[in-house]
């Protein structure tokens, strides 16, 4: 028996000297481009899987900031994080004032929550100079506000 015991230690000891001189895999860089990362997030978002989205944008935000920052702000606020969503929108608009989504959603977010309601407008308005060709969308969401602002005076 305990001759037994002593082969099966020893086979054993031999099985994990043989284990730990086996190659090993280590990645060393990340096969996913940043874009491929956003895209990815973006799937995922479709799909509802929030958190993973936003695992992905965050991937995503070592390069692309300001696409990956905007889309941060929106999983965000689906997911009712506001005060997150907020700062992703704002991280956005900081790293390209252009970014006429982000003034947009950041008004859209404003209006909401009914906070804020002159800075919405101003930034739905940024939004329709901006992105012309999107300004039927933007004129809906200043519009909005312009109705909410009415009511609370």
């Amino acid at each position: 028996m305990k001759k037994t015991i002593h082969l099966l230690s020893v086979l054993l000891f031999v099985l994990l000297a043989a284990c730990s001189m086996m190659p090993k895999i280590h990645i060393l860089s990340d096969p996913l481009t940043p874009q491929e990362h956003l895209n990815l997030g973006v799937a995922y978002e479709e799909k509802g899987e929030l958190d993973n989205a936003i695992r992905e944008y965050n991937l995503a935000a070592k390069k692309l900031k300001a696409p990956a920052y905007f889309n941060l702000g929106n999983a965000y606020f689906k997911k009712g994080e506001y005060g997150k969503a907020e700062d992703y929108y704002k991280k956005a608009i900081k790293k390209d004032p252009r970014m006429a989504g982000a003034c947009n959603n950041l008004a859209w977010l404003y209006y909401t929550r009914k906070i804020k309601l002159d800075q919405a407008e101003e930034l739905a308005r940024k939004a329709i100079r901006l992105s012309p060709e999107k300004s039927s969308i933007y004129e809906d969401t200043l519009k909005k506000i312009q109705e909410l602002k009415n009511k609370t005076i």
